[in-house]
C-alpha cells in the first residue's frame, strides 16, 4: 500500500492525489543523447583506421561510455522519484512522502494551510510541471517539485480548502447555535 493510504485517520479520506511529471526523465535523456553523439565521432574516427586517430579514438570511447553510466544513473535516481513520491489532499490534511531509502513526509492539517503557490520555469510551461508550494501558518514552506499540471493542483488544493473552512464555519455556527439555546 502507499504511504498516504496507510496513514489515512479514522474517516478521512484522499479527495486529490498529483503526480511526479515524467519531465524528470528530461536530464537522462540528455545524457543518453550526448552518449550517442560521442559514441557516433568514436565510430567515425575509428572508421578511418589511422594510427594518429587512435589514441583519441579511445578518449570519445570511453567519454560516450561515462554519458551512458551518466544516464544510466540520472535514469535510476528519477524512476525511484516517480514511484516513491506521493502528495495527496485529504478532508483534513495535506499529506506528502518523497524518498526511497532517507524518507520526508509532510503531513499539514487543511486549517493550517495559508496559501499555495505555484513556480515555473519555460520548460515547465512547456511540459506543464512546475514546483507547488504550500505554505502554512508560522511560515513553514513546502515545495513540491516537477508536479504535473501545478496550476490545477493548486485549483484543487485552494477548491479543498474552501470547502473545508465553510464546513467548519458552520459547524461553529450549530456550536454557537445550540449553546445559545440552552
Amino acid at each position: 500500500m502507499s504511504y498516504v493510504q496507510d496513514n489515512l485517520l479514522p474517516n478521512e479520506k484522499v479527495l486529490f492525489s498529483a503526480y511526479v511529471s515524467w519531465a524528470i526523465f528530461i536530464p537522462a535523456g540528455i545524457a543518453f543523447l550526448g552518449g550517442i553523439g560521442f559514441f557516433l565521432y568514436y565510430l567515425n574516427i575509428a572508421a578511418q583506421k589511422t594510427n594518429n586517430s587512435w589514441s583519441g579514438a579511445v578518449f570519445l570511447f570511453f567519454i560516450a561510455l561515462l554519458f551512458f553510466a551518466w544516464g544510466f544513473i540520472l535514469e535510476i535516481k528519477a524512476i525511484i522519484i516517480k514511484t516513491t513520491t506521493e502528495f495527496a489532499v485529504t478532508n483534513k490534511r495535506v499529506i506528502a512522502k518523497t524518498g526511497f531509502i532517507r524518507r520526508r513526509t509532510i503531513e499539514m492539517l487543511l486549517s493550517k494551510v495559508e496559501s499555495v503557490s505555484v513556480n515555473q520555469n519555460v520548460l515547465g510551461r512547456i511540459c506543464n510541471f512546475g514546483t507547488v508550494i504550500i505554505t502554512g501558518t508560522g511560515g513553514t514552506r513546502e515545495p513540491f517539485r516537477v508536479i504535473v499540471d501545478p496550476l490545477d493542483v493548486r485549483k484543487k488544493v485552494n477548491t479543498i480548502i474552501e470547502k473545508y473552512m465553510q464546513a467548519y464555519a458552520e459547524y461553529q455556527q450549530q456550536r454557537m447555535t445550540a449553546s445559545g439555546s440552552k
